[in-house]
């Protein structure tokens, strides 16, 4: 994958190919945000232009400073993710086609195949949903630790870096990071290990402070919409889910009014129909109630305005004030858990009902 097919991330980007053309590349890096800002597609596009053998370096005023050249032999195999000396691994776990002892290399075509399709901006649950997990939790095994200090031991393949991409590094495990954490702190040479996550605090303190980590921000230079919350695969599903974002916002308007009253019977309407979108559509909504409730309390906060946008004035004028400091992380954390409960196939009727009355509680308690 080459920088130019990622969406955004200029600067960041800029500033990574400074780092590699000036030489400055640890052997244990990672990087950290959230997977819809591209951080494994960067990732990729990392290794291909370390190790790409005709670097291009462009213009001053260009976008980008540099990039891979796409075509070198090195490219061409990082870009099919058939480079014998570039090693993702990835969390595993059975399936239907793999009953026991899951391995990277039982999935490792079926994943390259998985980040490929997407463009490499993908989630866990993504992987969980294409590999057959259904509602079981991946992690990282011993054995796929042990085969990763096997091939660190050995020489390339083809004489220059053997590369080590971890993604998900959070489903580690203490095991397999204690295992890793000799890698890091006496590590091979000409060896790279980098670890592509979303939350360092699930990840062993003394991991964290052996890796140079990078922060992939929020995209904010590739005109996402709104909604979307820079985040790439917000507005992917949005497109595929949303094409009118107008009935989205109806949506939120209307489950908004209601929570103010808490009439059951058209409560019970709403929930029935927010039942019936199917899981991602219901994903994409409560996004985008997080999105709303940020925008909210940035106005209350006297920060910038919500610019909601609902085609509702009267509601866009007044909600904003519903969201202050006293109960916007409890606002937020019953969407957060809602939404990870949407991932996890929770029955919809049950959660939407019972988040709406937990909100209910909260907007009032301003």
């Amino acid at each position: 994958m080459q920088f130019k097919d990622i969406v955004g991330q200029r600067d960041l980007i800029n500033r990574l190919t400074e780092v590699i053309d000036s030489g400055r590349v640890s052997h244990a890096q990672m990087l950290l945000g959230s997977m819809g800002y591209g951080t494994l597609a960067i990732a990729v596009a990392y290794v291909q232009y370390l190790m790409c053998e005709h670097r291009q370096h462009f213009e001053a005023g260009s976008e980008l400073r540099a990039d891979s050249c796409g075509e070198c032999p090195n490219c061409k195999k990082i870009q099919l993710l058939m480079h014998p000396d570039v090693h993702i691994y990835f969390p595993t776990t059975t399936t239907g086609r793999v009953k026991k002892d899951p391995s990277v290399s039982l999935f490792r075509e079926e994943f390259n195949q998985f980040i490929m399709e997407n463009r490499m901006y993908v989630t866990i649950n993504d992987w969980y949903n294409y590999s057959g997990a259904e509602n079981k939790q991946g992690s990282y095994r011993e054995y796929d630790e042990r085969e990763m200090q096997q091939i660190m031991a050995l020489k390339s393949y083809e004489g220059g870096m053997k590369i080590f991409l971890l993604w998900m590094p959070e489903l580690l495990g203490l095991k397999v990071s204690n295992e890793l954490l000799k890698s890091l702190e006496e590590p091979f040479d000409n060896t790279l290990i980098m670890l592509v996550g979303e939350n360092s605090s699930s990840l062993l303190p003394t991991v964290v402070s052996r890796v140079q980590t990078t922060k992939v921000p929020r995209i904010g230079d590739a005109g996402l919409p709104d909604e979307a919350d820079g985040d790439y695969i917000n507005a992917r599903r949005l497109g595929d889910n949303y094409q009118d974002l107008d009935e989205l916002k109806r949506s939120f308007v209307d489950w908004m009014r209601l929570l103010f009253k808490l009439n059951m019977e058209p409560l019970g309407k709403w929930v029935d129909t927010i039942s019936t979108i199917g899981r991602e559509k219901q994903k994409v909504f409560l996004k985008y109630a997080m999105d709303t409730v940020g925008r909210c309390f940035s106005q209350t906060a006297g920060a910038s305005p919500a610019n909601l946008k609902t085609g509702d004035e009267r509601f866009d004028t007044m909600f904003p004030g519903m969201v202050t400091v006293r109960n916007l992380a409890n606002i937020y954390e019953s969407l957060n858990e809602a939404y990870r409960s949407v991932e996890r196939n929770a029955n919809p009727k049950v959660l939407f009902l019972n988040l709406s009355f937990q909100l209910s509680k909260h907007i009032k308690n301003r």
